[in-house]
């Protein structure tokens, strides 16, 4: 349809393809009106009075599809279709991706895979070039790297938006010349920020590099500075971090433009559970944000932000519409995806999977002895905590006695992380609090974000049981006591299964219910596991390295003269 076609169906003298009758959310005047919305070739052509041989009526309100601002899809463990399966009935139509996960081990294959197999799908995928693989090369061993010249090709390719969350905030602060070169490069895209805890002058300095969204804040008082420098605020409610509830006190009228929401990391039994994108925007609601500005942080100001074509009920806009019962309750009726009808209390066709290359065979962990997992018995020893539903740590020093490491009756459980993409018998050592384990170990191939095996426990047997079961399922996630084990397999990089969503949420509560017989209370055991060795979010993390401050970024000892 040319341009003089698409003026003759906005102004009513041809009827459009499909016409939805109904209330309307106008996401620029926050006004819910009445009006006929015209749709032709997947776009919004008019709103006004106009007739269709296609005619919809609803009783419910229209409001854009909903757009995730910041997350992982290797994180529900789901594949690209799998994943649509799960969120397109809650309204999702878009997701900003970093592919970072899978960049880590299998690098730019990794993301190609992920981009290939989203192809065709009812859902957007838009990607961001990771810019941190490795996360830290100095601190861990790892499976992959993205270089500068490779992040350049990257940002031609249309699925890609620009440079991916800038997590090494301090190599940025120390001009690291790999960084550097990384955000040249990137200069005229969009640069994704991620820098917990960076105020003053030094958020100063990481801003003109050019990074400009933050889903990490810890505090109001830091909210509030990020949002007068200038950036735009990804108010993040996952699984591992649930902060929205905490910082959405800061969104007002002045400043509300300037806020998205996003996930993050997302267990697939919360999508379940709770929804998707049209839960976040209800715990909004519920903090007594207005559901037009609550609407407009989980479409428009996202799409406006990434220069997307979406986000708005609007003449030129994408059609992407979810229709809901009300905008309190925000329960999905049907969703339309570029114009087309694509659920309605079920998927009106089919889902088809593009045919892509396997990326498997990546679990490459070295024979594991108990002698591998002894700890030295000294005196004081520091410690990793761990808090509920939050992604920082802190770091303890206490004594100990001399034979009790592990101390399950003190809720110190050991923790190693083991290389695990063929780069040598490279094995980290360390004590955690706060997972409430009294027997068992866990273990897992997903530790953000090199993703090397990590494992919890309360006794080596039980530990290297684990350990081994990961390297007979080619990754996942193994809990185990006694010998005896429960398990969710990930084949698809150690990261993804290659199951339907429904089975994939089937094997993780069976694990999840397994994990807690062992005591724990954590809601996502697994998930918090998995961020202990993520070596750029304060205070304390294990690498295949050992013990990182992440503060001063460098290796520490374990024990403390």
């Amino acid at each position: 349809m040319n341009l003089k076609e698409k003026i003759d169906v906005a102004k009513g003298e041809t009827n459009p393809e499909l016409v939805i009758t109904g209330k309307a959310l106008s996401v620029f005047s926050g006004e819910v009106f009445k009006t006929d919305i015209a749709i032709n070739n997947g776009l919004i052509t008019g709103l006004g009075d106009y007739e269709s041989e296609n005619q919809i009526k609803t009783d419910g309100v229209i409001i854009p599809g909903l757009i995730d601002a910041h997350m992982h899809i290797e994180s529900t463990f789901l594949k690209p279709i799998e994943f649509t399966k799960a969120v397109l009935p809650y309204g999702t139509t878009t997701v900003i991706a970093d592919p970072h996960e899978i960049a880590n081990v299998a690098g730019v294959k990794g993301i190609k895979y992920l981009i290939k197999s989203s192809k065709k799908l009812p859902l957007d995928f838009y990607f961001m070039a990771p810019s941190c693989v490795p996360a830290n090369e100095s601190l861990e061993t790892y499976g992959a790297t993205i270089s500068a010249s490779e992040i350049k090709e990257m940002l031609k390719w249309k699925e890609v938006l620009g440079l991916g969350e800038l997590m090494n905030f301090t190599g940025v602060l120390n001009k690291d010349p790999e960084l550097i070169e990384k955000l040249e490069v990137s200069k005229n895209h969009k640069i994704d920020g991620h820098c917990p805890g960076l105020t003053g002058n030094k958020l100063n300095g990481y801003l003109i590099s050019g990074a400009n969204t933050d889903h990490e804040c810890v505090t109001i008082e830091e909210v509030r500075e990020k949002i007068r420098k200038g950036m735009k605020v990804v108010l993040r409610e996952g699984s591992a971090s649930r902060d929205l509830k905490r910082l959405v006190g800061t969104v007002n009228k002045n400043n509300y433009t300037n806020f998205m929401l996003g996930t993050d990391d997302l267990d697939p039994t919360d999508i379940e559970k709770r929804g998707h994108m049209n839960h976040r925007v209800k715990l909004c609601i519920d903090k007594n944000i207005p559901p037009e500005i609550a609407i407009q942080m989980a479409t428009h100001n996202t799409a406006k932000h990434y220069g997307l074509n979406s986000g708005a009920i609007a003449p030129g806009y994408k059609a992407d519409i979810t229709i809901v019962n009300n905008l309190k309750e925000l329960k999905v009726e049907s969703v339309f995806k570029d114009g087309e009808l694509v659920w309605e209390n079920e998927f009106k066709k089919p889902l088809n999977e593009n045919p892509t290359a396997k990326t498997k065979n990546y679990v490459k962990i070295p024979e594991i002895t108990q002698k591998d997992l002894e700890i030295d018995k000294k005196h004081k020893i520091r410690v990793i905590d761990v808090f509920p539903d939050k992604i920082i740590t802190k770091e303890s020093a206490i004594k100990i006695n001399k034979d009790r490491v592990p101390d399950p009756e003190k809720d110190i459980a050991k923790v190693t992380v083991i290389d695990r993409h063929g780069k040598g018998k490279h094995i980290g050592l360390g004590v955690v609090r706060g997972f409430g384990l009294k027997k068992g170990a866990l273990a897992s191939t997903v530790g953000h974000d090199s993703h090397n095996c990590i494992s919890i426990g309360t006794n080596d047997k039980d530990m290297i049981t684990a350990i081994n079961k990961l390297k007979e399922i080619g990754g996942g996630l193994v809990v185990a006591t006694n010998g005896e084990t429960e398990t969710l397999p990930l084949p698809i990089a150690g990261l993804m299964s290659d199951l339907p969503y429904t089975k994939v949420n089937e094997k993780l509560n069976k694990v999840r219910k397994k994990a807690q017989s062992l005591g724990t209370k954590i809601e996502h055991p697994f998930m918090k596991m998995s961020f202990l060795s993520l070596p750029v979010i304060p205070e304390i993390r294990i690498t295949t390295h050992g013990l990182v401050d992440v503060n001063e970024n460098r290796i520490v000892d374990l024990w403390i003269d």
